[in-house]
């Protein structure tokens, strides 16, 4: 229509109205594949590029929210050190005999006299090695199944009602028949590993598919946007918090699970190290593998928070200093 002479004067407005809607249109052609580049891949937030309220962010405000972050940060550490100074003084004045619970500096000479021996590095690194080959494993399998039933209505029917009735067995109903499927050797221990791990981040994974906002799909179909980007660009990002929730959710059903199958008949790992001093009332020990996997907790959660950081960089809720 617009390529047409217009004769009639009663259609020149509107012959006008046409041809700015068609100039509009063209240049948001343009337009809106940049803002969403930016946006996926700069970090820049879609308010920016109307809103000057970032634009007037002065360094002495930056300087404030550095120093406020800080500050939450120093107080996260406050609660655990205080903790401890309690608990220290606690068993130095006999509140708290030594055979229920050690002083902490008890339990710090111990782990010195381990390490000087160093029985505590090998059965911290076994244990590490089972957790991670786990890990990885079901890590692997939850992630490919959470894309693959995310897409596909068919594979949801396929796969998720099974995954979910074997997700809702008791993890330790499953021992007795993991010992007769690999016996007590490291398949059944890291078998067990691996299972804790693949459901928190398949449920995570799928979840995080299937909430993508519905208007950024029909936005990359108006502009003509690729499949392949879509799931580059929007599909992905969009699903990552999600999954990197399940990724924590995982670390700490895999130490779960890794303290139960070293209950099996093993000599060495973390979770023997605790079994073995049960059996002989040494409670500094007991007390000492219970912090070591708080600190391996703590460790796994700053990697994650880390990724957070690197691959979340775009997301307002995940920028430095206002990771959750």
């Amino acid at each position: 229509m617009s390529g047409e002479p217009c004769l009639a004067k009663s259609c020149k407005p509107s012959c006008h109205a046409s041809r700015q809607v068609g100039h509009a249109a063209n240049r948001m052609e343009g337009f809106l594949p940049t803002v969403i580049s930016v946006h996926l891949h700069h970090g820049t937030d879609m308010a920016d590029v109307t809103s000057s309220s970032h634009r007037d962010f002065s360094p002495s405000r930056a300087a404030s929210l550095f120093s406020g972050d800080r500050f939450y940060n120093r107080l996260s550490w406050a609660i655990p050190i205080l903790i401890l100074a309690i608990w220290e003084f606690a068993a130095r004045v006999g509140w708290i005999e030594p055979q229920v619970l050690p002083s902490p500096s008890s339990v710090a000479e111990t782990a010195w006299n381990l390490a000087r021996s160093g029985d505590l590095f090998v059965h911290l690194g076994v244990s590490l090695l089972r957790a991670l080959t786990g890990f990885l494993i079901g890590g692997t399998i939850g992630l490919a199944l959470g894309v693959l039933v995310g897409f596909s209505r068919l594979a949801q029917a396929l796969f998720d009602r099974s995954i979910q009735m074997v997700r809702a067995i008791p993890f330790l109903a499953m021992l007795p028949l993991v010992i007769v499927w690999f016996g007590v050797g490291e398949g059944a221990k890291i078998f067990l590993v691996a299972l804790a791990v693949l459901f928190p981040v398949y449920i995570n994974t799928m979840l995080g598919i299937r909430q993508i906002d519905p208007k950024l799909m029909e936005l990359a179909k108006v502009i003509g946007m690729k499949w392949p980007a879509v799931v580059r660009r929007i599909i992905l990002p969009g699903a990552m918090p999600a999954i990197l929730t399940g990724v924590r959710y995982a670390l700490a059903h895999a130490w779960l699970a890794l303290v139960i199958a070293e209950t099996l008949a093993t000599t060495k790992g973390i979770g023997f190290f605790a079994m073995d001093a049960r059996e002989f009332l040494q409670t500094n020990v007991i007390v000492l593998t219970m912090i070591i996997y708080a600190i391996i907790g703590v460790v796994a959660d700053a990697l994650v928070r880390a990724l957070e950081t690197r691959f979340l960089s775009w997301h307002a809720n995940y920028t430095k200093g206002e990771k959750a």
